[in-house]
């Protein structure tokens, strides 16, 4: 017998502290469940009275060094790590507070995230999960980047990187729904970024919360990190990452195969705004198991 994808949420309130990565400012976490259909939202505990803030691409409102939403004067930064891990644990429903603007970089991937989630568990809620289900292709392109999604039976993400690095230089990652890979494979990817960024960070007053503890680091030749890679091929991994947190921003799960080639959270944005526009290329719906 048939049923439908059910919502998720958390199972019991979970705590965490950790670093801003820009701020560098000390931030308290709590993940909470919420009730169906409630979606992600954000609420700032240290500016009592101000209205939380959904998850949703309408709140987004920079996106040049993280995805920062917002809504009547309060913000919540570098929010892609932890949508990431809702995105790869399909959890649909929570309130997430935090006491400062930006999330905690924690050791700069999804990991911490995940496995606090997955130790406390997840339970299934009564209402059906809704899909955003793609009919026809929709493109956004910039230059040599692009961001396509196509009509698929199961929702996939295609990631291709090229940095002229010789470390990193072409890279390409598939995550599959349907393979259940995402704790494995991809939370455990980190942030990474070249010494001369990071310099340049610090003269804007940024990345003062950034280190080798929650970033891999490259100069010219070689990873500054003691202890390598966590993967062969981290770099895309991380890449493939932040776009799951993008494209979560939508709200609903898409039954679809996204491809990104060189993107990052500008273009992943400029698509969200592309593919909403396409209405006649989508459609809502639940879906029964087969």
């Amino acid at each position: 017998m048939s049923r439908y994808f059910l919502q998720r949420t958390l199972s019991k309130r979970i705590c965490v502290s950790g670093t801003g990565v820009h701020s560098g400012k000390q931030t308290h976490l709590t993940l909470n469940p919420a009730p169906e259909n409630h979606g992600i939202k954000f609420r700032r505990i240290d500016l009592p009275g101000t209205q939380d803030i959904q998850a949703l691409f309408k709140r987004v409102v920079d996106t040049s060094l993280a995805t920062v939403l917002g809504t009547n004067g309060a913000i919540v930064s570098t929010i892609e790590h932890l949508m990431a891990c809702f995105a790869g644990l399909e959890i649909d429903n929570a309130l997430v507070e935090v006491d400062d603007y930006e999330i905690p970089i924690m050791d700069g991937s999804a990991k911490v995230f995940t496995q606090m989630i997955q130790d406390a568990g997840i339970v299934e809620q009564s209402a059906p999960k809704h899909f955003l289900i793609v009919k026809k292709p929709i493109k956004v392109t910039d230059n040599d980047k692009s961001v396509i999604v196509y009509p698929e039976s199961c929702f996939k993400i295609t990631c291709r990187i090229h940095f002229d690095h010789p470390l990193i230089g072409e890279q390409k990652i598939i995550f599959d729904r349907a393979k259940n890979n995402f704790e494995k494979e991809i939370s455990y990817a980190r942030t990474f970024g070249f010494v001369q960024d990071i310099e340049l960070l610090k003269k804007f007053s940024l990345g003062k919360g950034g280190s080798l503890d929650n970033a891999i680091i490259l100069d010219k030749n070689k990873i500054l990190n003691k202890e390598g890679l966590r993967y062969p091929d981290e770099f895309v991994r991380h890449k493939l990452l932040d776009s799951l947190g993008d494209f979560s921003l939508l709200g609903m799960p898409i039954r679809g195969h996204i491809v990104t080639n060189k993107s990052g959270h500008t273009l992943n944005h400029l698509f969200i705004e592309k593919f909403l526009e396409n209405k006649d290329a989508w459609e809502t719906g639940p879906e029964k198991f087969k």
